[in-house]
């Protein structure tokens, strides 16, 4: 039992640590807005990583791959990062004095919900965490429904744990990073939203 929560901790952080488009948002999110959203999006990913770590256990793979959803999330997904991407390259080239509409500044709230639609309409997430389970199910860390939850479970403390790192860290730095800093970050972080989002509805479609 113990060793299914020390795996799932390790997976959860270890899946969490991974460069990809949520690491992209959460980490140009808190230089550009501080800790508290950056762990809103941090929040929003684990969640995802815990719910469909439970549907890998559960067999959601198949049913996905079966259907044909997987072409749907996945051109979804691609959607939702090319959007996210777009609005963080202008942000990039907009003149910032501090004067921002109320609706433009991010919350933590909002980008608690930013974290679970990007991280949600990924198709690819939960086809990770039914290998990773089948891999952990191989050396019998998950061979009895409490070892299962355990794992789960230590997958979302886990992918959390990275995140809040991610985001304290960004965060105590951004006072040290001047505004033409801030653009450029915001452009690469832009830019490789708009590829994540471009490489996904491209697999996507190829994987109809």
């Amino acid at each position: 039992m113990p060793a299914a929560l020390l795996a799932g901790l390790g997976l959860g952080f270890l899946v969490g640590a991974q460069v990809g488009p949520i690491w992209l948002l959460c980490a140009r999110s808190s230089l550009r807005h501080g800790a508290r959203v950056g762990l809103g999006i941090g929040a929003g990913a684990a969640t995802v990583d815990l719910v469909y770590a439970a549907l890998g256990v559960a067999g959601a793979a198949s049913l996905l791959a079966a259907t044909g959803l997987r072409v749907a999330f996945g051109l979804l997904g691609a959607a939702v990062l090319i959007l996210l991407g777009a609005r963080t390259l202008w942000s990039a080239f907009r003149v910032r004095s501090g004067f921002e509409a109320e609706a433009e500044v991010a919350t933590p709230w909002t980008a608690f919900r930013t974290g679970l639609a990007a991280t949600a309409s990924n198709p690819m997430t939960i086809a990770s965490w039914a290998a990773i389970f089948a891999a952990a199910s191989a050396a019998s860390l998950a061979s009895t429904a409490a070892a299962a939850a355990l794992l789960v479970l230590g997958v979302g403390i886990g992918s959390m744990a990275w995140f809040a790192i991610l985001s304290i860290g960004m965060a105590l730095i951004r006072r040290r990073v001047p505004e033409r800093g801030l653009r450029v970050a915001d452009a690469a972080a832009g830019a490789g939203l708009i590829g994540f989002g471009a490489v996904l509805g491209y697999g996507s479609l190829q994987h109809r």
